[in-house]
């Protein structure tokens, strides 16, 4: 592993990741469904999906271009990356061209941080059966410490040859210059901050978190892009998602006109679904996506966002309707970016 990515069959042109001479797809794969029983039901309520679709949508991402993928020790308890680790131990073909993300949980009583993460690097990449990942992000604004000392933890994993590129998560505009500045002081970029983003949470934009990152020259990487599946069109005020799916959790009736925008749209381009339109109105804006899939029909929807572009009318339509964001308790406490 470690080789630039390919586009695959889309046509869209990948995305350099600061801090090392790699390229990831315009839009990657989100692994939080993948073992997670408590939000998305696997082995639960959602009995749609198990090991064998995830197989799936990989290959068929895969097949797609579609090979950045996103996942997280907190996922389901580290099974993501035991899933993504028997899927690279099975795909020769594929494997070495597959650029992997995933984080460290920042617990506030994990005050000895340099030792805590790279003790939890190691079980990530055990877990995974990789000897480094391409990119480790601190997954919130959780940790006590200051943004030297994660820093300086972030710094020391990556001169041990196990990560090649640091990014963040949920961090705000002042986080992000902060820890962009503790690390300039050894010498690495920031590469990226994930955040919440979509027409149900343009708060990033907005409170120019989106400019920031852009003049820092931090890619943007937008999770929950369809809004936990509330922008596919799929679910109403009858029949709204399951589970515990609490970002951009409003009430299907206020959802459901930019569905129809979204639907509107779809149909002037040759009938793409809401999600594939809300999915190109991100990448319209910089950001890149990095939508979830259950099964290969989910990963061939999401490949339906490239190739194609929003006109400068659609996006300031959509921009319009979208919503600013939640912003509960768990909210405020998770999300400052």
């Amino acid at each position: 592993m470690g080789g630039a990515s390919s586009a695959g069959s889309s046509s869209e042109k990948g995305v350099r990741l600061p801090g090392c001479d790699l390229e990831i797809s315009p839009m990657g794969l989100g692994t939080w469904a993948w073992g997670d029983r408590s939000t998305w039901g696997m082995n639960g309520y959602d009995r749609s999906y198990d090991r064998e679709t995830i197989r799936e949508a990989y290959q068929r991402s895969v097949e797609k271009g579609v090979t950045f993928l996103d996942t997280a020790e907190g996922y389901g308890g580290g099974e993501s990356e035991r899933i993504i680790g028997g899927l690279l131990e099975n795909d020769p073909v594929h494997r070495d061209r597959i650029v992997i993300a995933t984080k460290f949980m920042p617990f506030p009583w994990k005050l000895a941080v340099w030792s805590e993460l790279r003790k939890s690097l190691r079980a990530s990449l055990a877990r995974l059966g990789l000897p480094l990942v391409h990119l480790y992000q601190i997954h919130g604004p959780a940790s006590l410490r200051s943004p030297a000392a994660l820093a300086d933890a972030l710094a020391a994993v990556r001169e041990a040859g196990l990560v090649l590129a640091v990014g963040v998560s949920n961090y705000s505009e002042r986080e992000v210059r902060a820890i962009h500045a503790a690390l300039a002081s050894h010498g690495i970029p920031l590469a990226t901050n994930q955040i919440e983003y979509s027409l149900l949470r343009t708060m990033p934009e907005k409170s120019g978190l989106i400019a920031a990152c852009r003049e820092l020259g931090v890619k943007v990487l937008a999770y929950s892009p369809i809004g936990q599946g509330r922008l596919t069109g799929k679910y109403s005020a009858s029949r709204p998602p399951r589970g515990r799916r609490t970002f951009s959790d409003f009430p299907m009736t206020e959802v459901e006109p930019i569905v129809e925008e979204l639907r509107r749209i779809g149909d002037r381009h040759g009938g793409k679904t809401p999600s594939q339109v809300a999915l190109n109105w991100v990448i319209a804006k910089g950001a890149i996506p990095i939508p979830g899939a259950k099964n290969a029909d989910q990963a061939e929807e999401n490949a339906g966002a490239f190739g194609w572009r929003l006109s400068d009318d659609e996006v300031r339509a959509l921009d319009r309707l979208g919503k600013y964001g939640r912003r509960g308790l768990v909210h405020r406490l998770w999300q400052h970016g």
